[in-house]
């Protein structure tokens, strides 16, 4: 069966404006209410007080709808990379768009926005027709940004020479994630910083944050260095 991808979506009449804006948050509530599998245009359409009409439309499946909300929600718009001059600059302005209370909005890495993704990757694992659209129009813009971001970083100097960014990229997303989903604990600015600072800058550039390495600090601590008085 063909997948539906971003290039059907071109053909089909657009609903624009405030209105799409409407549907596309109504189907994000929808989302952490009810889950995806859940999730039907009927309910959709019911929340944001449209024609089911309107969203067929516009989408065709509940998998193209809900990667459209899922894009608004994080406020995505990867045509601009960011360029501060540091990899460290760059990977936090990249960050701070989804940010609350940033150009991310709502639905950023805040609890929502991390209930969001959650189920979006449960939804993943049993849906291949969306899990393939949502690796196509939401993770493959922001894996090239942040190839690009390394790119830079690289012709910068700031990169040690066996450096992966194929590893490095998804380090900040995943640890975050992690804390957000599994330990529950949020996701602020001080905790972005907090993961680059202490694990994704080392890995990358083989600086660390502090003029002794962690590893010296743990030895120091283990061994502890005594000294004597002198008689």
């Amino acid at each position: 069966m063909p997948t539906t991808t971003a290039g059907s979506d071109t053909a089909r009449p657009r609903v624009t404006g405030e209105r799409e804006a409407e549907i596309l948050d109504a189907c994000v509530g929808e989302l952490l209410e009810n889950g995806y599998d859940r999730l039907t245009m009927d309910a959709v359409a019911k929340r944001a007080r449209a024609g089911k009409a309107t969203l067929y439309r516009r989408w065709q499946s509940k998998q193209s709808l809900v990667v459209d909300a899922v894009i608004r929600s994080k406020a995505m718009n990867e045509q601009d990379v960011p360029d501060t001059g540091s990899l460290r600059g760059d990977l936090l302005a990249l960050w701070s768009r989804g940010r609350p209370g940033g150009p991310g909005g709502p639905g950023g890495p805040g609890a929502d926005g991390s209930r969001v993704l959650g189920v979006v990757i449960t939804a993943m694992q049993t849906d291949e027709e969306f899990a393939a659209d949502f690796r196509a129009r939401f993770l493959a813009p922001k894996i090239a940004t942040t190839t690009a971001i390394y790119r830079r970083a690289h012709e910068r100097g700031e990169l040690r020479p066996d450096a992966d960014p194929s590893l490095l990229g998804p380090a900040l997303a995943g640890i975050l994630l992690h804390r957000a989903l599994v330990l529950g604990e949020p996701v602020t600015p001080a905790a972005v910083e907090r993961v680059l600072d202490h694990i994704v800058l080392p890995a990358a550039t083989g600086h660390f944050p502090s003029p002794t390495p962690p590893s010296a600090l743990t030895r120091s601590t283990t061994h502890p260095v005594t000294t004597q008085e002198t008689p």
